[in-house]
C-alpha cells in the first residue's frame, strides 16, 4: 500500500494519462508481477477506470492490507469514497472507541467559514470521527458522476462495478468481522445526509450498489443453505449402518452458520435501506430519487422473499406520481420486471388494485417513453392477470391506436392484437359447422373483430392510424388481400349452399363492405409508402435497406395481385361513390417493376372500368382521386404510359367537346347564357375537368378560351349577374368556372420556360394574367360568399405563382413580363380579409360546433393565403400593418399564422419589418385619439388604450434575447416613436403638452429590448427633442414622458423598478420647481441623468458649481456625440457583430 499512499500526495488527475496506457497490461488479474509492480502504484480512485480485472487484483492487494493493518486500510477506503464525490480536500481522523458517549452528537456539524474560505464536514464513522475540509471557491458544483468527457461517461458504471468487486472478493473473509461493513455504512450513510449534493449523490449511490452487492451475497447464502438442506436430508434417508452422525452434526452446524450470515446481510441490508433509502427517495435532486427506484426494483425482483412486500410496494406506487418522467420510467421498468415472472404475481395482488388507476393513466402520459412504457406494463398485467382490467379499462387503452406518437399507437396495436385478435374470435355455430375449416374462416372472423373495434371507434377517417398501429403485430392478417377480395367478391346466394359454408358467418353488408374496403385500402397505402402518416410523429426518419427491400417486394406482389382484380371491384361497386372513390386510390400503389405491369389486357380493362367509374360520378373525392391515378398511369416513365395516355387524353377530349356543346352559340353573346335544364350538365363536366386540370396540363384543349367568357362582368356595375337574371348560372358554375380558369393560368406560368419563345408571347400571357385578375376583381364584390373566396384564392395563388416564376427566370431566355396588382386590387385584397376574416360565428348560437370548425378552417387558408402575398413580395410589407391590428383579438385563431408572417418579413428586412410594427401601433393610437377627440365613447372596432399597450409588449416579445441582432430595428422604433409623440408640436398657453404624448407609454414596452449603451442613446435623443418644453411635474399630461424616461434609465442589473425613477425624477422637478418659485421650469439634459454617473460625471458637476456656463456647452457636445451615433446606428448596413462593451455607442450624458 505503500504506492497508494504515495500517489495521494500528488495529482491524480496529472497521472491519468499513465494510468491510460497501461490499461492493457492492467487486464491480467493472473500475472503477479504486474499485479505488484503496476496496480499497486495506483490509488483505488484511479483504478476505477482499468477495468474488472484490474479491480479484482487491486481489491485483493487491499483485503491482504487489511488483514495486515485494517485502521490504515479503511482510512485508504474512506479516502476512495471521499474522492470520488470530487472532494479535493482534507481528511483527518480522531479516534473514538465508546458509542455510549451523549455528546458525541453535538460534534457533528456541517458549516462553510467565511472567513477562512473553507468548508467543513465532520461526522462520525465508527471508531473514527472523521472531519472533510475543502476549500469553497474550488466547488464548482461538477464532480465526477455529473462531469463530461469520455472518461467520466463510464465512471458511474466502473464506480458500481468498484463496489460490486469489493464485496464479491469480500465475503468469504472480512465482511463479517463486525468493523469493515459497519463503518463502510456508517460512512456512506453520513455523507448521503450531506447538505452538499456531490456527497449525497456520491455516496447515495455507492449506498444502493452495497446493498445490491449484498442482495447477490444473501443470494448464494441461500443457495448454500439450500443444498445443505438437501445434503442434510439425503443423509438422513441412508440406514442407521451407513449414517454418519459427526456428518450429520457437521452439516447443521454449517447451515445454521449460513442461516446466521445470511440474518447478518439482511441486517446490514436493513440498515442501509433504513439509513439511505428511506431518507434519499425524496430527495430534492431528481437523479438520486430515480436512482432509488431503479435499484428497489431489482431489490425486488432478485430478492423477492424480503423486499417483495407490500410495506416496500408503495415506495414504488407513491414514486409514479413523480413530476419528472425519468423517475416514473424506473418505476415502471421495475414493475415490468416482477409482472413478467409468474411466480412473483400472487404478491403483487394488492398493489395491482392499488395502483391499477395510476397504471392506467401513465398511458397519457406527456413523456412518450414513460407513456410507451406504461402501455407495455399493462400488456404483461393483462396476459398474466385476466380479470384486472375491465371491458372499459381496455376500450380506454384501445383508442391509443390513433395516437400521434407511433410507438405509443404501435404498443396499444399490440394490447388491442391480443386481446382481439389473437384469441378465437369463432363463434360457437362456426365451430361446430364442419372439422375442415376453410383456411379464411379464422381471418375472416378475426377480420371482422377488427371492423366491430373499428366502427365501434367511431373515427372513421382515421383508418390509416388504426392500420399503422396494427401493421408490426398484425401485419399477415392485413397483407391477406386475397382475404378482402374473397369477401368482397363473394356471390351472397353462396351462403347455406351444399358445397359448405360462407367465409364468413354470414355476408358483408353494405356498411361492412365499405368498411372492409377502407381497411384494404389504407393497407395497400401502408405497403406501398410506409409509415408516414400527417400528424403522427414516427420517431425514425430513413429507412433501412432491409426495410425499403421488404416495402418494394410488397408494393410488387400487391401489383400482381389486385390488377386483375380490381375491374370487378370497380364495377360492383360502381353505384356507390364512396367506397369506389376508396378503390379508385388503388392504381396510385402500383409498381412499375411488377411482373404484371407489362399485361397490357389488363390493363385496357382497369382502364375501362375507370373510365365508365368516372363517367357515371361527379362525387369531389372519387374525381379527385381518380386524377390522381391518372396520373400515376400516364407518367413516362411507366410501362402504362402507352395506354392510358391515350385513354386519358379522349376522356378530357369528349368533356371538353361536351363542354363547347352545351354552351354553344351563347359564347358569342356579350353575356353568356345557358339553358336551366343543362345546367346541371354543365356543372358535372366543369367539376370533371377541374378535378383532371389541377394535378394535369390540360391547356392542350383551351379550357382558358373556351371558359373566360362564363367570367364576363359587367363592367358598368363591377359585379357579376345575380341569380335572378336571365343567365341560369348557378353559384357552383362560377365557381368551378374561377377553379378550371385559375388552374390553366397556373399551368402556363408553371411552363413559360418552355412555351415563351418570344416577346410577343410574353406579352400575351402578362395580358392574360391581368385580364384574369381584373375578373377576380369583379368577383370580390359578389353577393355571394362562395364565390368571393373562391375568387380571392384564384387570386393569392395566380399572384404567388407569378412571382415565383420571376425569380427563377433566366434573363437570358424570354420569360414572364412583370405584373404588379394594381392599388384598387391590393385594397380590394385587403377589403376582404378585413370582412370575411376577422369576424367570427363563435358568437352565434344557431351555428353548431362542427360549423364553427369548418368555418374557421375556412377563414385560416384565407389568411394563409393572403400572408403568402406579403411574405412573396405580391404586396408591399406595409399591408401588414392592417393584419397585425388583429394579434390580441384573434390570437387563439390566427396566431400562429401571424407569427410566422411576422418572422418571415423580418428575415427579409428587419428595418423594414420593425416599420410595419410602428405603423401598425401609430395607426391604432391615432384611430383611438380621435375617438377620444369626438367626445363619444369607444367603438367596438376601436381598441382601448391598454389592449395597445399590451399589442405592444407582444410585438417586443418577438424580438426574442438576442438583443445585438435587434440593435438597428429597435433604434428605429425608438426613434420613430419620439418624432411621432412631438410632431410638430410648438409649445402655447392653449397647448401645454403635444396630442400624441401618451404614445411614449407605449412605446416604453420596447425600451426593455434595448441594450445598455443604447438607452444612453435613446435618452439623449429624447432630451433633444422634448429639450425646448416647459414640462411640469403637476401637470399629468407630462406622465407618459417622466414614465418613458424612467424605462430608458431602468437597467436590469440594477434591479430597478420605473415606477422608483419616476418618483425620483418628480421629487428632481418639484425641488427644481420650489428653488423657481414657478408652477413649471424649463427642462434641461442635466435634470434627468442617471443616478449613478461615471467618475467623468462626477468631475463635471463638481465643475459645474464653479461655472455653469461651461456645463452647458458640455452637454450639448455630449448630446451631438449622441446624436452622432445615433445616425451611425440607424444608417448602418447589416447587423453589427461587436461586443456590446466594446460598442461606441457608450456614451456618457
Amino acid at each position: 500500500m505503500k504506492g497508494k499512499k504515495r500517489a495521494r500526495e500528488g495529482s491524480e488527475n496529472a497521472k491519468r494519462r499513465h494510468v491510460k496506457t497501461s490499461c492493457v497490461s492492467l487486464g491480467r488479474p493472473g500475472s503477479r508481477h504486474l499485479k505488484h509492480a503496476d496496480i499497486e502504484a495506483v490509488t483505488l480512485f484511479e483504478v476505477v477506470t482499468m477495468g474488472r480485472g484490474a479491480m479484482q487484483a487491486v481489491v485483493d492487494d487491499w483485503i491482504e492490507a487489511y488483514l495486515t493493518d485494517r485502521d490504515s486500510a479503511l482510512l485508504d477506503l474512506i479516502s476512495f469514497f471521499i474522492q470520488c464525490s470530487g472532494c479535493k480536500g482534507v481528511v483527518t481522523a480522531e479516534m473514538f472507541h465508546s458509542r455510549q458517549d451523549s455528546q458525541v452528537m453535538q460534534k457533528m456539524v456541517e458549516e462553510l467559514d467565511e472567513g477562512s474560505g473553507l468548508q467543513y464536514k465532520k461526522f462520525l464513522a465508527f471508531p473514527w470521527i472523521l472531519t472533510i475540509t475543502w476549500p469553497i471557491d474550488t466547488d464548482s458544483g461538477e464532480y465526477p458522476l455529473t462531469m463530461s468527457g469520455p472518461y467520466w461517461r463510464r465512471f458511474r458504471s466502473e464506480f458500481s462495478e468498484f463496489v460490486s468487486v469489493l464485496v464479491s472478493q469480500c465475503q468469504y473473509s472480512v465482511i463479517f468481522d463486525s468493523y469493515l461493513m459497519d463503518t463502510l455504512i456508517s460512512l456512506l450513510t453520513q455523507l448521503s445526509d450531506s447538505y452538499i449534493r456531490a456527497f449525497r449523490h456520491t455516496c447515495t449511490l455507492a449506498a444502493l450498489k452495497l446493498l445490491s452487492s449484498l442482495v447477490d451475497v444473501a443470494l448464494s447464502l441461500s443457495v448454500g443453505v439450500e443444498n445443505s438442506q438437501k445434503l442434510y436430508e439425503v443423509e438422513q434417508t441412508k440406514s442407521s449402518s451407513r449414517r454418519g452422525s459427526p456428518r450429520l452434526e457437521r452439516i447443521q452446524r454449517k447451515i445454521t452458520e449460513l442461516q446466521d450470515k445470511r440474518v447478518e446481510i439482511e441486517n446490514m441490508m436493513d440498515n442501509i435501506f433504513k439509513g439511505v433509502f428511506l431518507k434519499r427517495y425524496r430527495d430534492v435532486l431528481p437523479e438520486i430519487r430515480a436512482m432509488c427506484m431503479e435499484e428497489l426494483g431489482m431489490w425486488m425482483r432478485l430478492y423477492s422473499s424480503v423486499f417483495l412486500t407490500d410495506s416496500y410496494l408503495k415506495y414504488m406506487g407513491w414514486m409514479m406520481h413523480d413530476k419528472f418522467p425519468d423517475v416514473r420510467l424506473k418505476c415502471v421498468l421495475g414493475l415490468q420486471g416482477l409482472y413478467v415472472d409468474p411466480l412473483l404475481l400472487p404478491r403483487l395482488d394488492l398493489f395491482t388494485s392499488r395502483f391499477k388507476d395510476r397504471l392506467i393513466s401513465m398511458t397519457l402520459d406527456k413523456d412518450h417513453e414513460v407513456a410507451v412504457q406504461a402501455m407495455k406494463l399493462l400488456i404483461l398485467i393483462s396476459e398474466s392477470c385476466e380479470d384486472v382490467l375491465s371491458p372499459e379499462d381496455y376500450k380506454q387503452l384501445f383508442q391509443l391506436v390513433y395516437s400521434s406518437q407511433r410507438p405509443l399507437a404501435v404498443t396499444a396495436g399490440e394490447l388491442l392484437h391480443s386481446r382481439l385478435l389473437s384469441s378465437n374470435p369463432l363463434t360457437p355455430d362456426l365451430q361446430d359447422t364442419t372439422k375442415e375449416k376453410d383456411s379464411n374462416t379464422l381471418p375472416a372472423a378475426r377480420l371482422r373483430a377488427l371492423l366491430s373495434f373499428y366502427r365501434e371507434s367511431q373515427l372513421h377517417q382515421h383508418v390509416v392510424y388504426l392500420v399503422d398501429s396494427l401493421w408490426d403485430c398484425a401485419g399477415a392478417l392485413l397483407k391477406n388481400w386475397a382475404l378482402f377480395t374473397t369477401l368482397l367478391l363473394q356471390d351472397p346466394i353462396a351462403q347455406g349452399t351444399s358445397q359448405g359454408v360462407c367465409v364468413c358467418a354470414k355476408c358483408l353488408s353494405q356498411e361492412e363492405q365499405s368498411e372492409v374496403v377502407e381497411v384494404m385500402v389504407a393497407s395497400m397505402r401502408q405497403a406501398a409508402e410506409g409509415a408516414v402518416l400527417p400528424g403522427r410523429n414516427s420517431g425514425k426518419k430513413v429507412l433501412s435497406a432491409k426495410e425499403k427491400r421488404t416495402q418494394v417486394d410488397d408494393c410488387c406482389k400487391l401489383t400482381e395481385f389486385i390488377l386483375p382484380v380490381l375491374p370487378q371491384l370497380l364495377s360492383k361497386f360502381s353505384k356507390n361513390p364512396h367506397t369506389v372513390a376508396s378503390l379508385m386510390k388503388i392504381p396510385q400503389y402500383f409498381h412499375p417493376d411488377s411482373p404484371g405491369a407489362e399485361n397490357t389486357q389488363l390493363l385496357s380493362v382497369l382502364l375501362t372500368e375507370m373510365q365508365a367509374v368516372v363517367e357515371l360520378h361527379s362525387h369531389p373525392e372519387l374525381l379527385e382521386e381518380a386524377a390522381r391515378s391518372y396520373f400515376i398511369l400516364c407518367r413516362a416513365e411507366t410501362p402504362w404510359h402507352p395506354i392510358a395516355g391515350p385513354a386519358r387524353d379522349a376522356l378530357v377530349q369528349r368533356w371538353t367537346d361536351r363542354l363547347a356543346a352545351l354552351l354553344g352559340k351563347s359564347l358569342q353573346d356579350d353575356l353568356p347564357q345557358v339553358e336551366e335544364e343543362q345546367t346541371e350538365e354543365v356543372l358535372t363536366t366543369l367539376k370533371k375537368l377541374t378535378a383532371f386540370h389541377n394535378g394535369q396540363d390540360l391547356s392542350g384543349w383551351g379550357l382558358y378560351e373556351l371558359l373566360s367568357p362564363l367570367l364576363s362582368v359587367d363592367l358598368k356595375h363591377g359585379r357579376l349577374p345575380d341569380q335572378s337574371s336571365c343567365v341560369p348560372i348557378t353559384l357552383q358554375v362560377t365557381v368551378k368556372v374561377l377553379q378550371c380558369v385559375s388552374y390553366s393560368v397556373l399551368w402556363n406560368l408553371n411552363t413559360s420556360g418552355e412555351t415563351l419563345t418570344s416577346r410577343e408571347k410574353a406579352v400575351a400571357q402578362r395580358r392574360q394574367l391581368s385580364v384574369f385578375c381584373e375578373k377576380c376583381l369583379g368577383c370580390l364584390s359578389h353577393a355571394e360568399r362562395m364565390v368571393k373566396e373562391q375568387a380571392f384564392l384564384s387570386l393569392c395563388d395566380v399572384l404567388t405563382a407569378h412571382n415565383y416564376q420571376l425569380q427563377i427566370w433566366d434573363p437570358a431566355s424570354f420569360g414572364p413580363l412583370l405584373y404588379t396588382p394594381d392599388p384598387k386590387l391590393q385594397r380590394a385584397l385587403l377589403l376582404f380579409i378585413q370582412e370575411l376574416v376577422f369576424t367570427g360565428a363563435e358568437h352565434d348560437s344557431h351555428i353548431s360546433d362542427v360549423g364553427k370548425l369548418e368555418d374557421l378552417h375556412r377563414r385560416r387558408i384565407l389568411l394563409a393565403a393572403f400572408c403568402k402575398l406579403i411574405i412573396h413580395g405580391v404586396l408591399e410589407m406595409s399591408m401588414a400593418a392592417e393584419i397585425f391590428k388583429y394579434y390580441m383579438k384573434f390570437f387563439n385563431d390566427f396566431g400562429d399564422i401571424l407569427k410566422e408572417t411576422l418572422s418571415r418579413t423580418r428575415q427579409q428586412d428587419k428595418i423594414e419589418s420593425a416599420r410595419v410594427l410602428v405603423l401598425c401601433l401609430q395607426q391604432l393610437f391615432l384611430r383611438l385619439k380621435q375617438e377620444q377627440d369626438s367626445g363619444g365613447s369607444c367603438s367596438s372596432g376601436v381598441q382601448t388604450f391598454s389592449s395597445i399597450k399590451e399589442l405592444a409588449r407582444r410585438f417586443s416579445l418577438t424580438f426574442g434575447w438576442e438583443q445585438i441582432k435587434s440593435r438597428q430595428s429597435l433604434a428605429m422604433i425608438h426613434r420613430d416613436g419620439i418624432e411621432f409623440a412631438f410632431q410638430g408640436f410648438v409649445q402655447s398657453p392653449e397647448k401645454h403638452t403635444p396630442p400624441y404624448l401618451s404614445y411614449l407609454t407605449i412605446l416604453s414596452e420596447f425600451s426593455s429590448k434595448l441594450l445598455k449603451p443604447d438607452k444612453r442613446t435613446v435618452y439623449s435623443y429624447l432630451q433633444r427633442c422634448a429639450g425646448d418644453q416647459a414640462i411640469s411635474t403637476r401637470d399629468e399630461g407630462w406622465q407618459p414622458l417622466i414614465y418613458y424616461r424612467a424605462s430608458l434609465l431602468a437597467t436590469g442589473a440594477e434591479g430597478e423598478d420605473a415606477l422608483s425613477f419616476v418618483s425620483s425624477d418628480t421629487l428632481k422637478q418639484t425641488s427644481l420647481a420650489n428653488h423657481s418659485r414657478s408652477p413649471s421650469v424649463r427642462h434641461s439634459p442635466m435634470a434627468d441623468a442617471p443616478a449613478a454617473p461615471s467618475p467623468t460625471e462626477t468631475k463635471g458637476r463638481r465643475a459645474q458649481r464653479g461655472n455653469s456656463t461651461t456645463c452647458l456647452e458640455e452637454i450639448n457636445v455630449e448630446v451631438a456625440q449622441s446624436l452622432v451615433v445615433w445616425d451611425t446606428l440607424l444608417t448602418s448596413e447589416g447587423p453589427t457583430n461587436q461586443v456590446v462593451e466594446e460598442d461606441i455607442v457608450d456614451v456618457d450624458l
